[in-house]
């Protein structure tokens, strides 16, 4: 089976943020069970959320009460409800969730669970901005893990979160370790629009795979910081647009050609003509 249905999901805030956190979380979660219904119905068989799916986006607030919703990654009630979705579907569901390790040790996460319900493992975003209105380093400890590469049931799947997709080279280590899809959960505002697309299909270019680019929309209260602009969409490995999404709420679906991916990397030979025996000096000044 080379032709593999893969589906996003962008969707705004089901609650107030000024809500309990619970009321928040269960108003997301019974929403996003919805659609996932739809995308079995469409039979999709791996399925993308958006950054921090079940709640606000709330780095903007500053305010250490949104703490108290990260959750333990895989036991926490988010990613136990996933996991059922994904058994029942015989779906693989990507989970992005803010994640608690420890006490006052949390992570921008996302969870890989598999068309059986099994966990598969998670990725930590990488790359945590500190900006004006995106203080994230007041909420995401940088992600550890490296950039894993897990075998589902229907392909070979990658994570990497937003700002991550600014930095090239964690597209390249995911390629180089065989993803043959790449989702990008993301909470993008107007200031990114311009190179939104630009970035994600020139990285399936640069690495001849298929990327998901999920965003979330609409404005969230009280900080309404951004407006996030939906338009999610999936890059084939030649950089084409072959489905994408309106700027409301949305399941985008596309077929994920793995033939297309060996045809891509027999035109252009990238990982052939590489030269790592001369990029020392791009992580280590003293070789310069």
């Amino acid at each position: 089976m080379s032709g593999i249905k893969a589906g996003l999901v962008q969707m705004s805030l089901k609650a107030k943020t000024s809500d309990p956190i619970q009321v928040i979380r269960d108003a997301m979660l019974d929403a996003h069970e919805e659609v996932v219904k739809r995308a079995a119905a469409a039979d999709v068989k791996v399925l993308g959320f958006q950054e921090v799916f079940n709640q606000p986006y709330f780095p903007p607030s500053r305010d250490r009460h949104w703490y108290d919703s990260a959750e333990r990654i895989p036991d926490g009630p988010s990613i136990q409800r996933c996991k059922e979705w994904a058994k029942k579907h015989s779906m693989v569901i990507v989970a992005p969730i803010y994640e608690e390790e420890a006490p006052g040790v949390y992570y921008n996460a996302a969870a890989v669970i598999d068309a059986n319900g099994d966990y598969l493992g998670k990725y930590r975003k990488t790359h945590i901005p500190d900006l004006a209105t995106w203080p994230e380093k007041f909420f995401f400890k940088p992600g550890n893990l490296g950039f894993p590469v897990f075998q589902t049931a229907y392909l070979r799947l990658g994570v990497y979160i937003c700002y991550d997709r600014h930095f090239p080279e964690g597209f390249r280590a995911l390629a180089l370790a065989g993803a043959d899809l790449v989702i990008t959960p993301s909470a993008t505002g107007p200031h990114s629009r311009d190179i939104w697309e630009l970035e994600i299909r020139a990285a399936a270019v640069a690495n001849g795979m298929f990327i998901g680019a999920i965003n979330r929309v609409g404005e969230e209260a009280p900080w309404n910081v951004a407006r996030f602009f939906g338009n999610s969409f999936f890059s084939d490995p030649r950089g084409n647009v072959v489905a994408q999404g309106s700027d409301g709420d949305d399941l985008i679906v596309a077929e994920i050609d793995l033939g297309a991916i060996r045809e891509v990397r027999h035109d252009w030979q990238f990982f052939r003509d590489r030269r790592p025996d001369v990029y020392g000096p791009l992580v280590d000044p003293a070789a310069m």
